[in-house]
């Protein structure tokens, strides 16, 4: 059986997944092509408090703090903001304004921040797997109207850097061994197949003990989103390890391939019987209008195609054909 193709929000179970030292160091390395990558020290990676942000920024968004060390010293704080919504949110880039500024404020707030040292960078990240092609501007600036030149000085500067899943290739996902992209992989999987081969080598990978709360977002996850994107009809279990979710797959494979060959059958019956109609009508009437052509190709129902390829049979136009399709 295919996975349903369509693209998800990002699930609350997603925030476990980067509440993980290794899939915030696989992000960066991996979908972080800048120099200042190489200058970080992630054995220094700590989990940070975002207390301070207002509930209404995180009415669309969740957010993950964390801060990793230069290897000269001080700190570099990233600071990760998951888009919940299927589109694209316009204001991002005001949001991740004012997220940032929460954050350094309340450096200064705990004494964190000293005069005499200066604000530490932030690299605001937002992630986002909607439907819908990322559009919104990522630098604050360019949602400001047309305005002087001698009010631009005074216009804020700030950009965040987005992570759209969907304009990730799979010539980058091919290069990448990392668990970020392992995560990519799974979302984009459509067959069942393909979804236990990565279960299997996530389990290879995570097998320490060390591992446990990242193998148990992979679980939870692939249970509340992948799995039930597969079309699985009966209640899927409350798995509690990526073992027991690769003995579920296994168990079904065969079932799963049986149910694709017949889809399979059926809608190349369906195509063949398709253009079949479409054959019919034009040797008959010549040149058919697009939403004609639209309207049959678009029809993946056997029995209905049938009816269409007698009503171009005996229909004595092709505005006859229309009505008479139009009272099937």
């Amino acid at each position: 059986m295919l996975f349903r193709s369509e693209r998800m929000p990002h699930d609350p179970a997603y925030k476990q997944f980067f509440s993980n030292p290794e899939m915030v160091e696989s992000l960066l390395r991996d979908f972080v092509s800048a120099d200042f990558i190489a200058d970080l020290d992630f054995s220094t990676l700590e989990r940070c408090s975002g207390s301070y942000v207002t509930d209404d920024l995180r009415e669309r968004h969740d957010d993950i703090v964390w801060r990793v060390g230069w290897k000269k010293g001080s700190w570099c704080y990233v600071a990760l903001l998951l888009e919940f919504q299927s589109t694209p949110d316009h204001w991002m880039a005001l949001r991740t304004l004012s997220y940032t500024t929460l954050l350094l404020l309340d450096l200064v707030k705990t004494g964190k921040v000293r005069e005499n040292e200066g604000l530490p960078p932030v690299f605001p990240i937002v992630i986002y797997n909607g439907g819908k092609a990322w559009k919104a501007p990522q630098e604050v600036a360019a949602l400001f109207a047309p305005m002087p030149e001698g009010l631009k000085y005074y216009r804020p500067q700030h950009r965040h850097f987005l992570l759209d899943e969907s304009r990730v290739s799979g010539e980058e996902l091919d290069k990448s061994k990392g668990l970020v992209a392992q995560l990519l992989r799974l979302e984009r999987a459509q067959e069942p197949e393909q979804v236990r081969q990565i279960v299997r080598e996530l389990i290879a990978r995570l097998h320490g003990p060390e591992y446990l709360s990242l193998r148990r977002a992979f679980t939870v996850w692939l249970g509340r989103v992948v799995l039930k994107r597969s079309g699985i009809t009966e209640e899927i279990p409350e798995f509690q390890d990526l073992r027991e979710v690769d003995a579920m797959l296994e168990e079904r494979a065969a079932q799963w391939k049986n149910e694709y060959i017949t889809l399979g059958r059926k809608e190349g019956e369906a195509k063949g019987l398709g253009r079949g109609v479409q054959l019919l009508l034009e040797a008959r009437f010549g040149a058919l209008p697009a939403s004609v052509t639209t309207y049959i190709s678009s029809s993946s129902d056997s029995n209905t195609l049938q009816k269409m390829m007698l009503s171009a049979y005996h229909a004595e136009s092709l505005q006859s054909f229309i009505e008479l399709i139009k009272k099937n």
